[in-house]
């Protein structure tokens, strides 16, 4: 039952992310796109080049939303173990990885676990897609086999139909040596790659284990991103009321810089003192997100200064896929 319910909320994620449910037979091509385009699905998802139609929110609904965003946007080096909705016995682990060696889209090690890339050389305008083609590549893939891109169907499995819905537990790591299965020789053509990997990673650390919320040395200064679950207009209103109230900040020597749009969430931005350790951030994050909460929660017309305020936060964004 439990198998049931979990494919459910992937199915549900799947329409609401905006993609076809299934092949074009099963949609009459003149009935609106199961996607929400508003278009008719012949118009869209089903038409000749439904591969290039952008998604822009393929991760909606699903518990790991802003995690996925953070591994697809910003982690230099990051893992997060993935469960499988059917289980195999040939198949002892799947990973999914900020990025893998190539900027592959998916590997099988030697003893049949498989690897997915998040950050890939090619991709779809659907990300969902992507990572279910990916996987079910790697499923019937030879074992120390590597998919080094994605292909571009425009029907098929999402990433919750595979995977179950729950949040993801991602590992922060410092350098690519996860990447390996035995020690390499010093040396060698693969230790040399990998230390040209090691040496482009921008030191990056989870904060307060706050779910898409990370801080990143970027070199001259540090900041925190922080993928954020809420809908952009009561996020928006919530920030301007903290702006007017002086709170938008995260304590002496940071300042709320603004915030780029990835895959239909919001991460807003702040600068941060770089002498600071990445853990002293723990205790700021914790009471900001406090204070946000109280924000969210009023439930009150913004008053012309909290618009003033919005306004300007919205004139610092941009967006990303």
């Amino acid at each position: 039952m439990s198998k049931k319910s979990r494919r459910t909320g992937g199915s549900t994620a799947v329409l609401e992310s905006g993609s076809a449910a299934g092949p074009a037979e099963s949609v009459n091509p003149r009935r609106p796109c199961p996607c929400g385009s508003g278009r008719r699905y012949k118009a869209c998802h089903g038409s000749a080049d439904a591969a290039d139609l952008i998604v822009t929110r393929p991760f909606a609904g699903l518990a790991a939303e802003t995690e996925l965003i953070a591994l697809r946007e910003f982690l230099p080096s990051a893992s997060a173990p993935l469960t499988l909705i059917e289980p195999r016995d040939d198949v002892p682990s799947v990973v999914l990885a900020s990025v893998l060696p190539g900027a592959a889209a998916a590997l099988t090690r030697s003893d049949g676990s498989i690897m997915l890339g998040m950050q890939v050389q090619t991709h779809t305008g659907d990300l969902s897609r992507d990572l279910a083609a990916a996987l079910e590549w790697a499923l019937a893939a030879q074992p120390s086999s590597v998919l080094s891109v994605v292909g571009r169907a425009s029907i098929g499995n999402r990433y919750g139909d595979l995977i179950v819905d729950e949040p993801l537990h991602v590992t922060v790591h410092e350098d690519f040596s996860w990447w390996l299965e035995e020690q390499v020789e010093p040396g060698s053509e693969v230790a040399l790659s990998l230390e040209r990997a090691n040496a482009a990673i921008m030191p990056t650390a989870r904060v307060a284990d706050l779910p898409g919320a990370y801080w990143v040395d970027a070199g001259e200064r540090a900041h925190l991103r922080w993928v954020r679950p809420e809908d952009e207009p009561p996020l928006m209103a919530a920030l301007a009321r903290l702006a007017v109230a002086d709170r938008l900040d995260l304590g002496d020597g940071t300042r709320y810089v603004g915030s780029f749009r990835a895959h239909g969430r919001l991460v807003p931005v702040w600068d941060l003192d770089r002498d600071a350790h990445a853990s002293e951030w723990d205790a700021p994050a914790l009471a900001f997100a406090e204070r946000l909460a109280l924000a969210l929660a009023v439930d009150e017309p913004l008053t012309d200064a909290e618009r003033r305020a919005r306004d300007g936060i919205l004139g610092r964004q941009f967006t990303l896929r």
